[in-house]
């Protein structure tokens, strides 16, 4: 048994959430709360980082981050559905789930922005830079729309764009049609995409 530690509304957790159901692990993962801002939570104990996901495996060892994660489950269910194990596939896989990954994580520095810092500190300047990030990265998936299959890329690329849904630190959907197509058709054709989400985003 796996003990995963993340939040229900971490796009990264849900990430590796949404990954380990289409591996056929997801009753193999004990989900269990983490609070990063807790210095008292033992997710700190586990990843000197204090950052999630982090998945516990049996002996105790410990692995961060979701990239890893997939890529240890992967491994763990003896297939390639998520991503090629070898050859240029495999790094055209990896480069894409990282610009998906890319966009969840400048979005995430714009929300904090405003959550950490009083209304007077906020530098415009440091959130034009993030959004620059989504909106490069956006309109490169725009411009080549993912496959319609639950890969890596694509289970990255949709938690992203349901984390921009949910906080809403930009408007993306009018100027990207493909990938608001995208993103309607795949989540029409795999349940997982909605089931995993957190009840806050519903």
């Amino acid at each position: 048994m796996f003990t995963l530690r993340t939040t229900l509304t971490s796009p990264f957790g849900r990430k590796v959430r949404i990954s380990a159901d289409v591996l056929g692990l997801a009753d193999q993962i004990e989900l269990v709360a983490s609070d990063t801002l807790d210095p008292a939570d033992p997710l700190r104990a586990v990843n000197p980082l204090g950052k999630m996901p982090c998945l516990l495996l049996p002996d105790g060892s410990a692995l961060y981050d979701s990239g890893v994660i997939i890529e240890y489950l992967q491994e763990q269910a003896a297939t390639d559905i998520l991503l090629p194990l070898s050859g240029a596939e495999r790094y055209r896989g990896l480069t894409l789930a990282r610009l998906a990954d890319g966009i969840a994580e400048a979005a995430l520095l714009m929300v904090y922005e405003s959550r950490f810092r009083e209304a007077d500190q906020i530098s415009e300047r440091w959130l034009d830079h993030q959004r620059g990030k989504v909106l490069r990265g956006l309109g490169a998936f725009e411009a080549h729309p993912l496959p319609l299959r639950l890969d890596l890329p694509a289970i990255g690329l949709a938690c992203a764009l349901a984390y921009l849904d949910w906080r809403k630190p930009l408007p993306w959907r009018a100027e990207h049609p493909r990938l608001v197509a995208w993103l309607d058709h795949l989540s029409a054709e795999y349940s997982i995409l909605e089931t995993s989400r957190a009840p806050e985003t519903r």
